[in-house]
This record gives structure tokens, C-alpha cells and sequence, in this order.
């Protein structure tokens, strides 16, 4: 799922515990009938951590604590995770719930409490069980595993979503893994999705958290399945530097490879959730190239992505270019139209701003695939920006009309 790098190794089956000093583990606790739905992460070193969030107004209270950890000291060491329960929506309660946990994870752990981090994904306005939250605090054991842990953080998933890649930096192996969930309200700007990534490079934290901030841009902010963006999400990264390296800054020279393996996994994770979106059948990649610059291609691109009708037409297999185009009419980004060309596949159909004769049966044999690719060119300078995104299906509306059932 990652593009091709020079300077990365793609890690068969990697996952958020793949790199060095990283211990995942997960299990049931009660909130769901058999699959697991508490998850944990753990660092034998303690980390540099750095976070982004939902841009939702309504915060949930783990991200209040999230935040809270780390801002003490730019270093996290745990990670606690739960389903069922989003802890959004309950008051003092469910703030005083979230620090309570983040006690019993330290305490378990032998750990500050600072440097452990909660996350909760769920219904919004279900209070946490605290009881069985207790009880699967004092049953952790390190003894590691990270299909538990991907399986834990999932809800509406069809399947666990995690990448690792290798690359050297200062002639050292240096490992980059991560594991998310998302599959429904998935928008640009973060969305329902928790995304955890683990490195053994060591980096200074200011720049790691400017590094997770330039990707997270340019990937977990570049998918969307359903326009909605929800309470809960977040992205970690955590960084315990038992690679042995030189500690990464932006001087640093290989500072670049390292960027490119945190943008490989982080954008690798993005791409699955938007080909899991709910209900989907498949993967749509938008590219927009010849914008005034990044960000208008970046702002056109996510409006075909998130377009309603674009995706009907992609799960019907329908051909309608126009879709398209309306879509970058309403982008409100300047262009030219007559300038305007666009690609589905290789098929040409729009061009200079006028139509372009093709073959029907050959359109539809190419939507009738997996993975989708639609390529705008605006002709008008040399911004460019990917974003990716799923059919909208029958099954979407089936799915979300009964998910607390």
C-alpha cells in the first residue's frame, strides 16, 4: 500500500510493534460480546510523543487527557484504548472517568501518569464502565501482540488497517509502524479514526511534532468517506530512539528519509481507511494537478472526492464526467475552464474544456474495478494534491441506520 521509495523497506505483516522497544497487546473486557475492545500500547523507553485532533468542537474527554499528558513533557510511554464507549458527551463524569483510567494504566505500569495517553472510540454519550475497565486495566500483561491490539481499536471496520517500513538513518536500522481504525464519518481535517504510529528513531520532540503535523496534512487529511468529522480522533506518534541514532531534527540529513517513512505509513494507513469506508466496494484516488498551488489543488481535490454524486457514479459504474466537473465548479477555486482536462484511468474524456469522444464499455469495464483513479488537470500552474476516498453504497445507509443495534 506504501508508493515506492528509494530509501524504504516495506516490513511484510509490520504493525504499530514492529519497531524496537514497542509491546502491543488486547483483550476483551466485557464491552463487546467475544471481540476484543481494550487495546494497549507500550514503550520500554520512555518516547517523544506528539498529537493531532479533530477539529470538532465537541472534544472527548481521552483527548482533553491525551493532551494534558502530553504537554507536560512531550513524552508518552502508554497508551490505553477502548470501543463501545466514545466518552464524548459525558460531562465531568466522563473527564474525571478518563483521568481515572490514565491512573490505573500508570499504576498497572509501574509509570508516571503524564506519560500515558487515553483514547476511546464508540458511541457518543455512553459513559465508560469503569468497573470493566478496571478489572482489564489489572489483567494487562506485556507479553505483546499486535493483531489483538489492531482488532481492539476496531468498530465498524471490515479489517485491521497497519504498515511498518524500514529505512537507515546514521547507519542504523531505524523502524517506522503504525495500526488506525476508521471506516465511517470520515472527513478532511481529521476524522472518526484513531491512528497510533511507533518509531525506535530518535527525534527531538518540537520537530517530530512539526513532522506529524506536515503529514497528517498531507495524508490522514486527505481522506473522506462521509463528510462527517467526529469528537474522538486523534494521531499519535511516539518515538523511543532505541534505533540508536543521531537524534533526528530538521538539520539533521537524513531528516528527509525519515519524513518520507513517516508520510509512507501514515499515508498507506489513510489509503485503508478510505478503501474500508462503510459500505464500500471501492478505493477512488484523486489527483489534481496544474492548480494555481497546492492548496487550491489540495481544496478541488477533496471536493470531487467527497462529491455525493461522484461516489453514487463510481458504485454504479457510471461515466458521468459531469459529476466531476460540477465538482470542481463548486470547489470555489479559481480556474479556467476552457483549460480543464480529465482523466479516468487513462481514459480521456474531458479536455481543454470540451468534451472528448470515448468507449463507454471500456469506462465502465475500468469502473468496474477496485481502485479508481481520476486525474484533473487545471492547466493553470503547478499546484498538485492527492486525496482518496470510497463508492458511496447501498450498504452505507443499512450500516449507519443501525449502529447502535
Amino acid at each position: 500500500m506504501i508508493e515506492q521509495h528509494a530509501e524504504l523497506k516495506e516490513i511484510k505483516g509490520g504493525s504499530v510493534g514492529s519497531p524496537k522497544g514497542f509491546i502491543t497487546g488486547g483483550q476483551n473486557i466485557g464491552m463487546r460480546k467475544s471481540k476484543p475492545d481494550m487495546g494497549w500500547i507500550f514503550s520500554q523507553k520512555p518516547a517523544a510523543a506528539a498529537g493531532v485532533y479533530t477539529t470538532n468542537r465537541f472534544q472527548a474527554a481521552p483527548l482533553s487527557v491525551t493532551k494534558a499528558s502530553i504537554a507536560e513533557e512531550q513524552t508518552l510511554q502508554a497508551i490505553l484504548v477502548n470501543t463501545v464507549s466514545a466518552n464524548s458527551c459525558t460531562g465531568e463524569q466522563g473527564l474525571e472517568n478518563a483521568y481515572t483510567t490514565r491512573k490505573w494504566m500508570a499504576d498497572h505500569l509501574g509509570i508516571p501518569e503524564h506519560v500515558v495517553a487515553v483514547a476511546s472510540t464508540g458511541v457518543i454519550g455512553l459513559q465508560l464502565p469503569m468497573d470493566k475497565m478496571r478489572k482489564g486495566i489489572e489483567n494487562i500483561s506485556l507479553s505483546g501482540s499486535d493483531a489483538l491490539f489492531e482488532q481492539a481499536i476496531l468498530t465498524t471496520d471490515t479489517k485491521a488497517k497497519h504498515l511498518a517500513v524500514q529505512c537507515v538513518i546514521d547507519g542504523k536500522t531505524v523502524t517506522i509502524g503504525g495500526a488506525c481504525k476508521g471506516s465511517g464519518m470520515i472527513h478532511p481535517n481529521m476524522a472518526t479514526m484513531l491512528g497510533f504510529v511507533t518509531t525506535d528513531a530518535a527525534v527531538d520532540p518540537a520537530d517530530l511534532k512539526t513532522a506529524l503535523k506536515t503529514v497528517t496534512d498531507r495524508t490522514f487529511n486527505r481522506i473522506t468517506v462521509d463528510g462527517d468529522t467526529s469528537t474522538n480522533d486523534m494521531v499519535l506518534v511516539m518515538a523511543n530512539g532505541m534505533a540508536e541514532n543521531k537524534r533526528l531534527t530538521v538539520k539533521h540529513p537524513d531528516w528527509p528519509i525519515f519524513l518520507s517513512g513517516l508520510k509512507a505509513v501514515c499515508q498507506g494507513l489513510a489509503k485503508y481507511i478510505a478503501g474500508d469506508g462503510e459500505g464500500a466496494t471501492k478505493l477512488i484516488e484523486v489527483r489534481v494537478s496544474g492548480a494555481r498551488d497546492e492548496k487550491s489543488a489540495e481544496a478541488i481535490s477533496k471536493t470531487i472526492v467527497g462529491s455525493s454524486l461522484v461516489k453514487t457514479a463510481v458504485f454504479g459504474s457510471d461515466a458521468n464526467w459531469g459529476r466531476i466537473i460540477c465538482a470542481i465548479g463548486y470547489s470555489g477555486e479559481p480556474f479556467d475552464l476552457e483549460k480543464v482536462s480529465l482523466t479516468l484511468g487513462e481514459i480521456v474524456m474531458f479536455e481543454h474544456g470540451m468534451p472528448v469522444s470515448f468507449n463507454e464499455e471500456e469506462a465502465k469495464s475500468y469502473l468496474d474495478g477496485n481502485n479508481i483513479v481520476i486525474k484533473a488537470n487545471l492547466g493553470e500552474g503547478d499546484g498538485e494534491a492527492v486525496a482518496w476516498g470510497c463508492d458511496l453504497t447501498y450498504n452505507y445507509v443499512k450500516i449507519n441506520a443501525s449502529y447502535r443495534s
